[in-house]
């Protein structure tokens, strides 16, 4: 799997590399003329969106646009691994006022869904705000993602404390002090020796 790569925080206008997908509506040309006149540059047109995940990868674009009638579930499933792999702000121009369609593009990722508003002079305004959800949206990921580390690393702490007062006769105290020490000693997180101490424990106990 690729490394997930955190794109720089672009500002809409000038120097933002933008992929374009036309996923039916057929509008690309009028699309890059007004990301042109925006000062953005347009790296790529995909017809395709299964091959949007090898032309992010490749061309490291800022901001993605799909142009729809309405977006296919193919399109939303690839976007979909997209925003679990490499997260850009995605947006969605689409002719399809239902709600489930737009429903379904917000859970895929999606961080703009305008409906029947592919007008010229407020694309710079849609990026804007796009680019702020994205940022907004990636922010809490990660705190959610180092929370669930955290939560994680107190459980495997607990267990090996739990099989050092098992093991030694130790008082909780005196565990979580020997897992300290070792920690310090070795220069390592106090999860990792915790990881050490159930790894090992696992592998010495009788089937």
């Amino acid at each position: 799997m690729h490394a997930t790569r955190k794109p720089d925080r672009p500002q809409p206008g000038a120097g933002l590399r933008v992929l374009l997908i036309d996923d039916g509506a057929h509008r690309a040309d009028l699309l890059r003329d007004a990301l042109a006149r925006q000062g953005c540059e347009v790296v790529g047109v995909l017809a395709q969106a299964a091959l949007i995940h090898d032309c992010v990868l490749r061309l490291q674009p800022d901001v993605v646009i799909v142009d729809a009638e309405s977006p296919t579930r193919d399109t939303l499933e690839n976007l979909a691994a997209l925003s679990a792999a490499m997260p850009r702000p995605v947006v969605v121009f689409a002719e399809d006022a239902d709600e489930d369609p737009m429903r379904r593009a917000l859970k895929a990722g999606v961080s703009a869904y305008v409906v029947a508003g592919l007008q010229p002079a407020r694309l710079a305004s849609v990026l804007q705000v796009a680019i702020a959800r994205f940022e907004q949206d990636l922010a809490l990921r990660e705190e959610l993602s180092r929370t669930q580390r955290q939560l994680a690393s107190r459980k495997e702490v607990e267990r090996a404390k739990g099989i050092l007062m098992n093991e030694l006769g130790l008082d909780e105290e005196r565990a979580f002090q020997r897992l300290r020490k070792l920690a310090m000693d070795r220069g390592e997180p106090l999860a990792t020796v915790a990881q050490r101490v159930i790894a090992a424990h696992e592998l010495l106990r009788p089937d």
